[in-house]
């Protein structure tokens, strides 16, 4: 025989207590037959930060009004990573934060947060997001040419293999990269807080013009011309090989104006000061740079302080040393932006919001 309602209540009641859950509440007999138990706990966001980049990650944590999680990273004699979480994140809405770069730095890094989110998995936290500003071997998309691995997608397959349920970024190379993944990818940009930079220099209007790089980053740049009511140029050129570009034309107008180059990263730095060369050479009466990640591989920083352009404007998506850095470098900071975004996750609010409708750049 079925037992009534009324027992089957009182038993839920005797089985929290004798496990002692507090934040399981005795559901009343007028939600009888609803699909879950009420908790009195709320929800809690915890972020922790990778070695990749750790002031960007307390300054997100600080524009949360929180403090950045407790994590013991370290390596055994031989190499190996270890990672452990140093306080409960049982049931916790958990923001990883890690943007894996440098030469010798950037696999330990990306292999640290794939650790880290199965580390995470285990302590059975509510939900893992990894928050990748910058978006390690995003440039390999595609196959040029036979043979050659579409590395962007490997890391997504590492990441979702991992235990992953989320991923945050910012200014993806290419657009398609959100299709590697089966999980949420929420795209923020950094373009509106560049756009706000040069328009208080007085740098908008008539006066400017905006240019991209290559064919593949106008649809960026013209979203960019938008907000400081500029017209757009576009640079063409050719690669003979990785790392090397070559000018070859210019479309647009661009004599007797201030010319804005805007681009996704600035890795060695060659197009963007062949690009400023050009810019001058074609009746440009100055030329600034601006890109979301200073990735400045190799020769980039001594190119740029030796270059014919007035500022570069980078973020914090990478951390770009203040000891090297040159004058004419400015780094503007996207905690704000990630930490707002982080907020609207946790809370289930629209991430799109952020930006008007406007962060979809491709």
């Amino acid at each position: 025989m079925t037992a009534p309602p009324e027992t089957l209540l009182d038993g839920v009641g005797a089985f929290a207590q004798a496990i002692g859950e507090r934040d399981v509440t005795r559901p009343s007999a007028r939600v009888w037959g609803e699909s879950a138990l009420a908790r009195s706990s709320e929800k809690r966001l915890m972020v922790f930060s990778g070695t990749s980049n750790e002031d960007l990650a307390k300054g997100i944590a600080q524009r949360l009004g929180i403090r950045l999680g407790d994590a013991i990273i370290k390596k055994f004699a031989n190499g190996e990573t270890y990672v452990k979480f140093d306080e409960s994140v049982r049931g916790a809405d958990v923001f990883l934060v890690q943007s894996p770069n440098g030469i010798d730095t950037i696999n330990d890094q990306l292999m640290e947060l794939l650790i880290m989110i199965d580390a995470a998995k285990l302590a059975s936290v509510h939900r893992i997001t990894a928050v990748m500003p910058w978006y390690a071997y995003s440039r390999q998309d595609k196959k040029v040419s036979g043979r050659e691995p579409i590395t962007a997608r490997l890391v997504a397959n590492l990441l979702q293999a991992a235990g992953v349920d989320r991923v945050l970024s910012m200014d993806l190379h290419t657009g398609q990269l959100q299709g590697f993944f089966s999980v949420p990818v929420d795209h923020m940009t950094a373009v509106p807080i560049m756009a706000q930079y040069f328009r208080d220099k007085g740098l908008a209007g008539e006066g400017s013009v905006v240019v991209s790089p290559d064919a593949g980053g106008a649809k960026r740049a013209k979203k960019f011309a938008d907000k400081l009511d500029t017209s757009l140029a576009i640079l063409t050129k050719e690669r003979p090989q990785h790392n090397i570009a070559e000018v070859t034309s210019v479309i647009g107008d661009v004599r007797g104006k201030v010319c804005i180059m805007i681009d996704d990263m600035i890795d060695t730095a060659g197009t963007l000061c062949a690009g400023a060369q050009a810019l001058l050479d074609h009746g440009a009466t100055a030329v600034y740079a601006c890109a979301t990640h200073a990735v400045f591989s190799g020769p980039a920083i001594e190119r740029i302080r030796d270059s014919v352009m007035t500022e570069v404007v980078v973020t914090d998506t990478i951390p770009v040393s203040v000891v090297d850095r040159p004058d004419n470098i400015r780094v503007l900071s996207v905690a704000g932006v990630l930490a707002d975004t982080i907020r609207n996750v946790f809370c289930d609010e629209s991430v799109s919001s952020i930006f008007g409708g406007e962060n979809q750049l491709f």
